[in-house]
């Protein structure tokens, strides 16, 4: 019997939203009349609660990048909330595209788990495509996708039927090597990524060096006032052949197994131009070596003259411009790996734990869940936790991009890798390793790079089909030239040769994945984080820029903007008063003031009995009378009322994102201060530059 259900949903933001989470529920067997709503921010469907539970339905809903929960339909109006998209909180959609040849029991229930592999071995976008062919072949395999730029593949499967081993198996015997990677192997990763760069620099150097004299030879037949033009020719021939021996078979040995493995799976790849091109240009070039060995009896040309129809410095260097290219790739990976890196290293490598009453000093990765971890003033917060005693303010702008500390105190939650800039406190580990928010960042990073966009879909069906065609497309120049037009068989087999070597896939296939790569990755340096492909692609149809955070735009440092007095004091007195009392205090909010009244020239008096309220300011007596400066709560603590008007004009100032801090004696209120993170001086250039274009600007000040 079938069950109506509602499922609220949120993260959608587009029509292809339902689109996902649609066809992710066609997926699940018993699950009819679905109906995805993005804009009511649910799902209504039937379920077959005989074939598939609850639980498997949300899973397979967050499984496509959204979070979901069950609610009743009595209270749907009071559960539907707004979820507007506002810049950034799109998620990555992961096209929901079930394999046809994945022969998964419907009846039963998925086990589903994903996997990252590290792929190593591919040249070229037809090698991704033929790898990703392979896993979705695989009995038990949902979807695989493979990156040729981050050189790995994601797969989604069915645990129950099939397993990583197998995918591994996969993959080699399509002629490639893989590896199960976790986030604790991104060290490696980055190891083995710098350690290819420096090997595809060594080969290259290697071909460059063995072809170069090949070079000088042709510049030989143009210049012949250069050392060598006469005595040198007649060798060309034997010493050619000797350096292009190595380049072709030891050097291009990567290229020959590359086009095995292709033909191996009944396709062509990238591999299989390189090696064909230049074996025509190296077999050609020895047939008539040898033809003229065997009619002169001799290994050398004639004296001034080199033997014809020889082109071994063809081979030679198509292969070692092609590893040049292959070391720029490698390089390009690297320093995307490199910008990961980075936010790595904002991770506190060590963290102070409470163990058997006394405090002892570990690394970060051996801290676990539960632990009681204690941070001191100036040290960075080891991983993500909740506060069980003391007070602090914690700079979180590594996160939010707010540049002003946020007051923290018992009950509150802290991010690892922020600083804690004043006040020491003791709190315990809630997430660690892989579950803390730095480490999901870093995450949401890779699988961005790893994911395609749309338009990438195009490039790589054209890519598919490229390797074919170029040899269609050569045969039939070589059919052309020498068979109808009547050119010799030395022109002809030079014209299909050149057909073959100039083409090449990897313009295709790895433009879009490495604009992604280098694009989200370079974001990533400048706080910026890219969902994905899709995401980026559609960034270009962006009319409107929201800037909600004031770290944005703004210095990153606060600094006093207006004074107010409510009393008899004058301006300049309530900021004298306010920066003798601020002047003790450590917090960022207080040495702005103080920094301030420096600026104006204005002396700080002597402050007895001074103390730190945490999460409500500071106190202290001047000249026999007590004073406060703080935030509401301190003015309610002592118990003293804003008038109607002082309360509008405090509102006035937070409205606008300022920070207000009210001070006050024993009697009443005397004034205000506010601070605020100002505008930096290139903003206001950038902001009136993009209005001159087609966007609009707002600012939410909350």
């Amino acid at each position: 019997m079938n069950k109506k259900i509602y499922i609220q949903i949120q993260g959608m933001t587009c029509p292809s939203c339902e689109k996902i989470v649609t066809q992710a529920l066609e997926e699940l067997p018993g699950v009819t009349n679905i109906d995805v709503n993005k804009d009511k921010n649910r799902a209504t469907l039937e379920v077959d609660l005989s074939s598939v539970d609850t639980s498997t339905i949300l899973q397979t809903i967050e499984e496509a990048g959204y979070t979901a929960k069950i609610f009743d339909e009595k209270n749907r109006s009071n559960n539907q909330s707004s979820n507007g998209c506002s810049t950034g909180e799109c998620p990555v959609p992961l096209s929901i595209e079930p394999s046809t040849k994945n022969q998964i029991n419907s009846s039963t229930k998925l086990d589903k788990q994903r996997v990252t592999l590290s792929l190593s071995g591919m040249h070229c976008a037809s090698c991704a495509a033929l790898i990703e062919r392979s896993l979705n072949k695989k009995n038990g395999v949902i979807r695989a996708t493979v990156n040729f730029a981050a050189e790995k593949a994601t797969v989604l499967f069915d645990h129950s039927v099939t397993n990583p081993t197998e995918f591994i198996e996969v993959v080699k015997k399509a002629g490639y090597d893989a590896r199960v990677i976790t986030p604790e192997d991104r060290e490696k990763e980055n190891q083995r990524k710098r350690k290819e760069v420096m090997a595809q620099w060594r080969i290259f150097l290697i071909s460059l060096f063995l072809s170069s004299p090949m070079m000088y030879f042709m510049f030989l037949d143009f210049f012949k006032w250069l050392p060598g033009a006469i005595t040198l020719p007649p060798y060309f021939g034997i010493i050619s052949l000797i350096l292009a021996i190595p380049v072709q078979f030891i050097i291009g040995f990567r290229f020959y197994h590359g086009m095995w493995s292709s033909l191996r799976m009944k396709t062509f790849n990238m591999d299989s131009l390189v090696a064909i091109g230049t074996s025509v240009a190296f077999g050609y070039s020895l047939f008539h070596y040898l033809r003229y060995i065997y009619e002169t009896s001799s290994i050398l040309g004639l004296f001034g003259q080199k033997i014809p129809e020889l082109y071994f410095e063809t081979s030679a260097f198509l292969i070692t411009f092609v590893l040049l290219g292959k070391y720029l790739e490698a390089r390009a990976k690297g320093r995307t790996s490199e910008a990961i890196q980075k936010l790595l290293e904002l991770q506190a490598k060590t963290a102070r734990v409470k163990q058997n009453g006394s405090i002892i000093d570990i690394p970060v990765e051996e801290v676990k869940k539960g632990d009681i971890l204690v941070v001191r003033p100036g040290e960075k917060i080891p991983v993500d936790g909740e506060i069980l005693s003391g007070h602090s303010a914690i700079d979180e702008s590594m996160v939010t991009g707010e540049s002003i500390p946020v007051d923290k105190s018992p009950g509150d939650m802290v991010i690892g890798a922020t600083l804690n800039t004043l006040g020491g406190f003791e709190f315990v580990a809630t997430r660690v390793g892989s579950d803390t928010m730095l480490a999901q960042i870093v995450q949401l990073i890779e699988d961005a790079q790893g994911s395609k966009a749309p338009i990438q879909a195009f490039a790589d069906r054209v890519a598919a089909w490229f390797v074919p065609v170029v040899f269609a497309i050569a045969a039939g120049t070589f059919v052309i030239w020498y068979f109808i037009l009547g050119s010799s068989l030395t022109y002809s087999l030079m014209a299909m040769t050149s057909v073959i070597v100039i083409a090449c896939p990897c313009a295709l296939g790895l433009a879009t994945p490495t604009a992604i790569m280098v694009g989200t990755g370079k974001g990533a340096e400048y706080g910026i984080l890219v969902k994905g492909g899709e995401p980026l692609e559609a960034a270009k149809l962006t009319n409107t820029i929201v800037f909600d955070k004031t770290g944005t735009i703004t210095q990153g440092k606060p600094a006093v903007t207006d004074v107010e007095s409510f009393s008899a004091f004058s301006p300049q007195e309530i900021i004298e008063l306010a920066g003798s009392l601020e002047k003790l205090s450590e917090h960022p909010l207080a040495q702005s003031i103080f920094q301030h009244a420096q600026s104006h020239k204005i002396s700080p008096r002597e402050v007895d009995q001074f103390e730190a309220l945490p999460g409500r300011g500071v106190k202290g007596n001047i000249d026999g009378t007590n004073y406060f400066i703080g935030n509401r709560r301190l003015i309610a603590d002592q118990q003293l009322l804003l008038s109607q008007s002082i309360e509008n004009r405090i509102s006035q100032l937070e409205i606008q994102g300022k920070t207000v801090m009210i001070l006050a004696d024993e009697k009443s209120v005397l004034g205000a201060v506010s601070v605020a993170d100002i505008a930096k001086e290139t903003s206001k250039k950038a902001i009136e530059k993009l209005k001159k274009t087609r966007f609009k600007f707002g600012n939410d000040y909350r």
